[in-house]
């Protein structure tokens, strides 16, 4: 039995706030739930730093942390490193590929990976969002087993390393 009921909220670090809520909330429709300031850690250090709340339709959230003067060098995440992925109706993804590119934002896609459809923005921050979609294709691929494909993959790498 799985005692973790479910994601409560993933936080990020955020660039400006602002820029944050234009595309999470006026672009995604994800609306700005919370917001507050911290001015002091639990460590007692002094420190200017807004936490934003952006909820998803499961009553989760997506999280950013806004610090001044901070010194950590941004990046344009790449697919691999991290992600965030929304899952949406099929044809909410396709009003998505649109709305993204008729907005200049970063838009690709649509890939098909067999179980799910997707497209990938980038935000403000640099980070990859993906939209997905369940796609009813491969139905038999998707009956797998994974513990299957990890055993495989695990061996056939630890035999290339020998």
């Amino acid at each position: 039995m799985i005692k973790l009921k479910k994601l409560h909220h993933n936080a990020y670090r955020c660039i400006d706030s602002e820029d944050t809520r234009k595309f999470y909330e006026d672009f995604l429709g994800l609306p700005l739930t919370k917001a507050f300031k911290i001015s002091e850690t639990a460590t007692g250090n002094k420190t200017k730093v807004l936490h934003t709340f952006y909820s998803l339709g499961d009553s989760s959230s997506l999280a950013f942390f806004e610090v001044l003067n901070d010194p950590l060098k941004y990046k344009r995440w790449h697919d691999f490193d991290l992600h965030i992925a929304l899952e949406v109706e099929g044809p909410v993804l396709m009003d998505y590929f649109h709305k993204g590119k008729k907005s200049n934002i970063e838009t690709r896609g649509i890939s098909n990976h067999g179980f799910i459809k997707s497209i990938y923005f980038r935000d403000p921050n640099g980070y990859v969002i993906e939209l997905t979609t369940p796609s009813d294709t491969n139905k038999d691929k998707n009956k797998v087993n994974p513990r299957e494909i990890l055993n495989e993959w695990t061996f056939s790498k630890n035999e290339k390393n020998k």
